[in-house]
């Protein structure tokens, strides 16, 4: 890799020379601007305002625009006169660790050669000593006309710094938060942890631009006469979200589906349910031709009742008797056992009403000879009593 700047790290005494080597490249496409009519590109060109003339790039250089429009030139020998120690030299000033620093002041990131054999020693000194003590390195170095802020850690066995923005290019994020008090329940905070928990890590590697694929698939269509069909257009991801609640649900139901998942779980809880479901459903009996088998079983015991009250009636001797009427109800339930017992019942009940009622009768005249009795007694007695009372007057 072509290096963009030569320099040395300064570790207290120690020197180090290493040469700055880009450790990230932009993959974007760009594009050129063309005129629409006949398709010519447009192009940009550097005209001195002066002379109105166009002007190479060798005859431009740097100058300083001051408050009433003068320019001031400024050289590159300028700049590497000035009296700094980053000029050359990106200068360690502490050591601290990576939770310190934040994420919002990562800019551009470089990777550091040992510029040479010499440079390897010390070089390999400065990576074990950020390995060793889980910290980064906060450092200056001066790069395209001006002093930046970097940061030095250890990648694989490389050092490798990024460039900060200084802590006050890092603007306050003053009226970006939302107005006024929002309140979050558990429940949707237990919901966005299962989301979470269900989209879980992922391979930083297996991460692509794919609306660079798309663009270089179209750039091929074009150069080959393809037609070009307009893509579907996907479910809209902009409308208002009505019920936070059900919108979790939804997105945790869709990953599970996107992993997997939910086909397991939709597996196990029919497996589950089916036992439930078996005890839970009910089917409706369906009426045969004859018509008689269309009543439930509960109406089978009530019918056969009934159909023992009917068939039951008085002899012409005064003697109760009750059928069975069992015929019935077994026609209508063969199997019933309710339906045994409840004419059993009715058997019992009609018999013994029976002869509750010729015990009653019997009960009363033998009641009536007994008050005879008594009456009779009593009149006796008082016959006796009046003949003492006569006697013992006389």
């Amino acid at each position: 890799m072509r290096s963009i700047w030569n320099g040395a790290i300064s570790f207290g005494l120690v020197s180090i020379p290493i040469k700055l080597v880009n450790a990230t490249e932009n993959h974007a496409i760009h594009f050129r601007q063309i005129h629409l009519a006949d398709g010519g590109r447009i192009r940009y060109r550097k005209v001195c305002e002066l002379d109105e003339e166009e002007v190479s790039g060798g005859e431009i250089g740097k100058a300083y625009e001051d408050a009433d429009g003068t320019m001031i030139p400024i050289t590159d020998e300028d700049l590497a006169q000035l009296p700094l120690p980053t000029a050359k030299t990106i200068e360690i000033v502490a050591f601290v660790p990576a939770d310190r620093i934040d994420p919002l002041q990562m800019d551009a990131a470089y990777y550091l050669s040992a510029n040479g054999v010499p440079a390897a020693k010390p070089y390999t000194l400065l990576r074990e000593a950020l390995k060793r003590s889980n910290k980064v390195a906060v450092a200056k170095y001066a790069l395209r006309g001006r002093e930046r802020l970097g940061m030095l850690r250890v990648v694989d066995d490389v050092i490798a710094m990024h460039g900060l923005l200084w802590p006050d290019e890092i603007r306050t994020p003053e009226g970006v938060a939302p107005e006024g008090d929002v309140t979050v329940r558990d429940a949707e905070l237990d919901l966005a942890d299962a989301l979470m928990d269900t989209l879980g890590e992922v391979d930083m590697d297996s991460l692509h631009d794919d609306y660079r694929e798309a663009v270089e698939e179209l750039i091929a269509a074009k150069a080959s006469g393809e037609e070009v069909r307009p893509a579907e257009s996907g479910e809209g991801g902009g409308g208002k979200v009505i019920d936070l609640i059900a919108a979790l649900e939804s997105s945790v139901r869709a990953a599970k589906k996107s992993r997997g998942e939910e086909d397991a779980a939709a597996d196990g809880e029919g497996d589950g349910g089916a036992d439930e479901g078996d005890m839970a459903e009910v089917h409706p009996i369906r009426r045969t031709s004859s018509g008689a088998s269309g009543k439930s079983s509960a109406k089978t015991s009530g019918s056969a009742a009934k159909t023992a009250k009917r068939t039951t009636h008085r002899t012409p001797t005064g003697k109760t008797v009750t059928r069975s009427g069992g015929s019935a109800a077994k026609k209508s339930a063969p199997k019933s056992t309710g339906t045994k017992k409840s004419t059993s019942t009715a058997k019992k009940s009609s018999g013994s009403g029976g002869r509750g009622g010729s015990g009653a009768s019997g009960g009363r005249s033998a009641a009536k000879k007994t008050t005879a009795k008594k009456s009779a007694s009593s009149g006796g007695t008082a016959k006796k009593t009046a003949s003492s009372r006569k006697r013992a007057s006389a």
